[in-house]
Parts: C-alpha cells; structure tokens; sequence
C-alpha cells in the first residue's frame, strides 16, 4: 500500500477526531470537535495539547486549537473571540505563559514543570502570528503584536528553541513584511545554532528539524536552508513512517492515549509536509 493509504488508516484507527477531520479537510468538523475542549471561559483545555491531561484553560491548548483552524483555513469568531478575550484575562506583562500549576493536580509529561509558568514569546508570538495568519482581529493581538516587536528588537530573545520558532510563525504572517523579513534572519540564525536544532538528520532524537521551520513548499523560511539539506530531512521523514502506518513520537507522553493523540498530530503534520513538498 501507498504510504499515504497506510498514513489514512492509521488515522481512521487510530487518531483523535479532530485529526480524522483535518485529514479529510472537512472545516465544520474541524470546528465542531474543537468546540469540545473549549471552557466557559473561553479558553482551550481538556488535554487538547496531550502532554497533560488537565480540563482547565491553557495558553498551550487556545495554540493548538488556533494551529487546526489555520490548517483547516477557517476562523469562526465564535471560537476565536471568547479564545483572544481569555488569553486577555491571563496576560501578564503583555504576555502569556504556556500554562499554570493547575497542571499538577492531573497527569503530565515529565518536562511540564514550572518553567511553563513563565509568560513569553512562547507561547504569546506563536498565537500573534496564527491569529494574523486567520485574519481575526482582536485586541489581544494588537497588544500581543506590540510585545513581540519589543521582544524582537530588544535582540535579546530566549535562548530557546522552542520559543524562536514561534517568533518565526509570528514573523511569517505579521503583515508589516518588509520588517519582519529583515528580522528574521537573526531569529533563524540564532534558532539553527542552538542544540536541539538538527541541522542534518538525527534518526530518533528530540529536536526541531529544517522542515518545522519551513513546513510547506511556500514557507517564507525556505530559501534559508539548502535544497540538499531539505532534501535531506525530506528523506529522513519519509523513512520515519512505521509499519502501522504512523510516525513516531520522540518524547514520552503521559500515558498510552496521550502517545497515540500524539502519533496522531505528527503523523498528519508529516503527511501534510511530504505532500506539500511533492513526496507523497
């Protein structure tokens, strides 16, 4: 079988919803599973990031949902406005953190501690740059836009991983492009230096790869890698299917169901890519 029909059965057996409805593009689905794991509040929870099994709102949870709605290119302001006016009532210094010590009291992977309580460009520029990408305007994005500039051009941004590829996801759809595009070169720079970015493929091991930098043919990150590297991990991602058809996850979620709503997310995220970029 084609490593795409064996990608869609593993889904069909083993993914969350929401994944089975982005899989298959279907956007009232999308929104509709999504729904679920909103609060009163308005915010996401509910385990909608796996990594921990918490009901209560979380910045992390409000991103993962904005990702699918901006995978799925649809913006209901029915989700997105309680979302933005959540993450208002959790904003400190013109920031959010990725979550609260409301996440102890339930099950967690091992590395959510409470360095996630800082507030920061992760996650506050990630949620900026989708909440651009889906076109909805709200005054959180305003002052959220404006703390990410100042973050930017202090030049001293986290040494962390993580939290540069989300000022780049905030430089690929902020609309003032002339300076975004003159910003991130120091970003990529500094992101492709640190030591959890591979630059050449390390089968196996936890880290952030040329393609979550450049996910699609039409990133605007691309041109800073070499064909041959893309091609590279390219390969390497493609190899990376398993024999249920699934990719593998290069971490240690909490449980057996967090694990598969995980396999899940890369799986669909690595199909997606080998597609974009002609591999499938």
């Amino acid at each position: 079988m084609s490593a795409l029909l064996t990608a869609s059965l593993f889904l069909d057996r083993e993914a969350r919803l929401l994944e089975r409805h982005l899989f298959a593009a279907r956007r009232d689905g999308v929104v509709s599973a999504l729904r679920a794991y909103q609060n009163a509040d308005g915010g996401f929870g509910h385990g909608l990031e796996p990594d921990k099994r918490c009901p209560a709102s979380l910045p992390i949870d409000v991103e993962i949902a904005f990702q699918a709605l901006a995978t799925a290119g649809v913006a209901p302001p029915e989700l997105l406005g309680p979302a933005c006016d959540y993450l208002t009532t959790v904003t400190i210094d013109g920031a959010v953190p990725l979550a609260f010590p409301v996440i102890e009291d339930f099950p967690r992977a091992a590395h959510w501690t409470d360095w996630t309580y800082a507030p920061g460009v992760n996650p506050t520029a990630g949620l900026a740059g989708l909440l651009h990408r889906l076109d909805f305007d709200h005054p959180w994005r305003t002052a959220a836009t404006s703390f990410c500039w100042n973050a930017i051009d202090s030049g001293k941004l986290p040494d962390e991983a993580h939290g540069l590829s989300e000022v780049l996801v905030f430089l690929a759809h902020v609309p003032d492009r002339d300076r975004a595009q003159r910003a991130a070169p120091a970003v990529l720079d500094q992101l492709t230096a640190h030591p959890l970015f591979h630059r050449t493929p390390n089968p196996g091991a936890y880290g952030l790869t040329p393609l979550h930098v450049a996910p699609t043919v039409g990133s605007p990150w691309r041109a800073h890698f070499t064909e041959d590297q893309l091609g590279a991990h390219l390969d390497h991602l493609a190899a990376a299917q398993q024999e249920d058809g699934g990719w593998p996850v290069t971490w240690e979620p909490p449980s057996a169901a967090s694990k598969l709503e995980w396999r899940g997310m890369v799986t669909l995220q690595a199909i997606n890519t080998l597609v974009s970029y002609g591999r499938i």
